[in-house]
């Protein structure tokens, strides 16, 4: 934990390369202090087809889930982080937007936990 899932039209991979948008998650996470860089988990779901606001319109989205803990605004400023850095890889894509859910402590379960 954290995970962060970008979903995106297809054709934001045309302008860099997955691997190097994964990096750039991951770099933008591990520089707010908020988690350990070993824990970080970056994914990218690339879509063909889709619709945006009743339009074909290119999208990111990053859906970003993390354990319970973190305050509002630390969470807030992650979002402007990723966001922002990704209106700069991107500055075409119009439809670019990030939000976080918290993991409940409580119910969390994996497998080293068994």
């Amino acid at each position: 934990m954290p995970h962060f899932i970008m979903d995106c039209s297809q054709s934001v991979l045309e302008s860099h390369k997955e691997e190097f948008i994964i990096e750039q998650v991951h770099l933008i996470a591990y520089s707010t202090g908020l988690f350990d860089e070993g824990d970080i988990k970056v994914r990218i779901n690339p879509f063909k087809k889709f619709i945006v606001g009743n339009k074909t319109d290119d999208f990111i989205h990053v859906f970003t889930h993390i354990m319970q803990g973190r305050t509002t605004e630390q969470k807030a400023d992650l979002s402007k982080m990723v966001v922002t850095m990704l209106t700069t890889m991107f500055p075409d894509i119009t439809n670019i937007a990030m939000n976080i859910s918290d993991f409940e402590k409580a119910t969390y379960c994996n497998r080293t936990m068994l």
